[in-house]
């Protein structure tokens, strides 16, 4: 009995760590509810065999980060800078560690000239970092930037073929994974001014599963604190002499 409750105690606290884990995750995408272009993580529960030694094999808990890709709804803001993908595809971003992707359009422009990110970041085009010299800015669907009537270059929209090949960087950015194949041009996409993708958490929806799963941590609790109970009237009662 001591065995099966021991396996009980082990099950019951993996369970825990992952539910603790999740509302983390959770906890997470709500701090990030109105960041621009941010994807909302979930993690997956699935159990693995794993060897607790030569002859002996258990079943655990496993645990993997999936981030959400669906698009999120384009807000109107109205500044000239604020640009929405509709459709597959990510702005390419120079950071100092290399190119990065992002759905995040909310742009401006720094003391140079250069369209860049609320980070610095230069904002790529075709032929290079986009230089903005003008006050009239107009921006067509295919991503093309006019300003003052004179063409100022095309933004440089790419996706991967597999999403699952990109992973994140701080909130909204991606970096290819290692290994993975590279970008290619973006296809089925059009490109929106004065409009910014905003974040595709639900409140709701999340706020329901942190509601959830707060309730499962507690009954692994209880479960936890029933085979304390056992194990301690157990070695209370077993081995007693009876006169």
């Amino acid at each position: 009995m001591f065995i099966q409750n021991r396996l009980g105690l082990i099950e019951s606290t993996e369970t825990m760590m992952a539910q603790s884990q999740r509302l983390n995750q959770i906890s997470n995408n709500l701090a990030n509810v109105d960041t621009p272009g941010y994807k909302r993580e979930d993690i997956t529960f699935w159990e693995m065999l794993y060897k607790t030694n030569e002859d002996r094999s258990r079943v655990g808990k496993a645990l993997k980060i999936l981030t959400n890709q669906q698009e999120g709804s384009a807000e109107n803001t109205g500044n000239k800078f604020d640009f929405a993908i509709s459709g597959d595809g990510f702005f390419k971003l120079q950071t100092p560690h290399g190119v990065r992707y992002s759905r995040a359009g909310n742009f401006n422009v720094n003391s140079q000239g250069q369209l860049v990110n609320p980070a610095g970041h230069l904002v790529l085009g075709t032929a290079g970092p986009i230089v903005v010299s003008g006050e009239n800015i107009s921006l067509s669907t295919d991503g093309r930037l006019q300003v003052d009537g004179v063409d100022a270059g095309q933004l440089d929209i790419a996706t991967f073929a597999d999403l699952t090949d990109i992973e994140k960087e701080g909130t909204n950015l991606f970096r290819p994974k290692e290994g993975a194949v590279g970008e290619v041009p973006a296809v089925n996409y059009t490109v929106r001014q004065g409009f910014v993708e905003t974040s595709n958490v639900s409140l709701v929806s999340e706020m329901t599963t942190m509601l959830d799963l707060h309730r499962a941590y507690e009954t692994q609790q209880k479960v936890i604190r029933t085979f304390d109970e056992i194990d301690g009237k157990a070695v209370n009662t077993v081995g007693k002499l009876t006169g």
